[in-house]
């Protein structure tokens, strides 16, 4: 499945066939032994909730909340008859709700906590302002206006390069974090590249980044909810919130959810 471009494998889990999702992770998101992906997304059985969603990154880490992976997870059980067009999962120990109807879903996210605006990284010589909120997984933003000089627009920065050395920085270790580059779009927009934690690499959309992004984006540009996310991948997403003060509560992602195939594979 697609999500604005994120890209997962999807099982229904809900037999317990899959024991071991850190180890089917890694050989199925492999994208040129496996059938490649960004990560893992098992639907399992809940008490409290219609299913509970297993999300394993690429590299079979054990992820945290994935906006995209869980706007697919939620379109998989509908198209599966394993919950209603409303309904709601359990991820990570949280209820989060969501809507799908034919040409979108919108999920209900947890309120962002720790939101920490211009802390000072070191990348070589050049020094970043960058600013750090988690929404379910952590996130760094940085606007790329200060990097203009070295690299032109957010099209010419080095996401892999630079994402690799910032995901890494001491101030975020031992965990490490996700890292967004934001320029400013045209009206209530805002363009996003995303380097993912667990990937190791740029994906073409991340859920939890467009709404690190569209928070940071609001403080530093005074944009108003609801903010349209431009990702890579091309297909863009809304984020929307109530505000008050540094509080941000009632985020919503709403975006396209696909399904590209459906097949079988030996493991």
């Amino acid at each position: 499945m697609s999500g604005a471009g994120n890209d997962f494998v999807v099982i229904d889990n809900r037999s317990g066939i899959v024991n071991d999702g850190a180890t089917l992770a890694r050989k199925l998101c492999n994208r040129r032994w496996g059938i490649g992906a960004d990560g893992l997304l098992l639907l399992e059985p809940s008490v409290d909730a219609d299913f509970k969603m297993m999300y394993y990154n690429a590299d079979g880490s054990y992820g945290g909340m994935c906006g995209n992976g869980g706007r697919c997870i939620s379109r998989f059980a509908v198209d599966n008859g394993i919950a209603g067009n409303t309904q709601n999962f359990e991820a990570l120990g949280y209820l989060y709700g969501s809507k799908v109807s034919a040409n979108e879903v919108i999920l209900s996210m947890k309120n962002p906590t720790d939101l920490k605006m211009n802390i000072v990284l070191r990348a070589g010589t050049a020094r970043l302002n960058v600013h750090y909120i988690n929404t379910g997984s952590p996130h760094v933003v940085v606007p790329t206006a200060q990097l203009s000089r070295k690299y032109g627009s957010l099209k010419e920065i080095p996401v892999d390069k630079l994402g690799q050395r910032i995901r890494y920085d001491r101030h975020f270790a031992p965990a490490g974090t996700n890292v967004n580059f934001i320029e400013k779009g045209e009206g209530n927009s805002i363009k996003i590249r995303t380097y993912e934690r667990g990937v190791e690499t740029e994906t073409l959309a991340c859920g939890t980044g467009s709404i690190a992004s569209a928070i940071v984006g609001s403080r530093l540009w005074k944009k108003e909810s609801p903010i349209v996310i431009l990702p890579a991948g091309g297909v863009p997403l809304k984020v929307a919130f109530k505000h008050e003060g540094s509080s941000y509560a009632d985020i919503t992602l709403t975006g396209q959810a696909v399904t590209t195939f459906r097949g079988e594979v030996e493991v």
